[in-house]
């Protein structure tokens, strides 16, 4: 059986997250972008390896009562394996342990798949940013989601967490969470 790895980012993983960053997106982001919010007190990184090996991650930034996703990047040999899923979850159960009510980002116009994602996580279309991406010019969806500390929010993690396990178990892979990022799971294990 494989098993996959839920951690945080730290500086080790670093030069594996610049490296996916510029597989996923070009290099949006630098090293010392990175290395800020790694850094920061109001950012979260999360990172899913296989043997130590970075295939993918996501980054929120703490604001007030709001979970701002920034970037969700998933290695191209690893997408439409549910691993975009597991990241966003994970994103928005820690941004529920830090007691965020809402989250919100942006996402590219024409990515179809990334939107499909976000409203199976319930999130809605708030608005449009013009021009957003300086790399060609097109505009972003700002998509909302409130509510995260209610019953029905947590009631969506713990039925999207079982999905991604049942999704794992089919693809004989394990999860890892050494750090305790997802406290979903702890919560949500009853078997079907």
């Amino acid at each position: 059986m494989n098993s996959i790895t839920l951690r945080t980012i730290d500086k080790s993983l670093l030069p594996q997250v610049l490296e996916l960053d510029r597989i996923c997106f070009d290099g949006l982001w630098t090293e010392e972008g990175y290395q800020r919010e790694i850094d920061s007190p109001n950012s979260e990184l999360i990172a899913i390896t296989i043997d130590n090996h970075l295939i993918g991650y996501g980054c929120f930034w703490a604001i007030v009562d709001e979970a701002h996703i920034t970037i969700i990047g998933i290695h191209p040999d690893y997408q439409r394996q549910g691993l975009g899923k597991l990241i966003l979850l994970a994103l928005l159960d820690r941004a529920c342990q830090r007691e965020m009510k809402h989250a919100t980002l942006e996402v590219r116009i024409s990515n179809r798949s990334a939107i499909s994602l976000y409203e199976k996580f319930q999130f809605k279309v708030a608005g449009q940013r013009k021009k957003y991406y300086a790399d060609t010019g097109e505009d972003a969806l700002i998509l909302w989601r409130g509510g995260l500390q209610t019953a029905d929010s947590q009631n969506m993690l713990k039925e999207k967490w079982l999905e991604i396990r049942d999704r794992l178990t089919q693809q004989q892979r394990t999860l890892r969470d050494p750090d305790t990022l997802l406290t979903i799971e702890k919560t949500s294990l009853t078997n079907r």
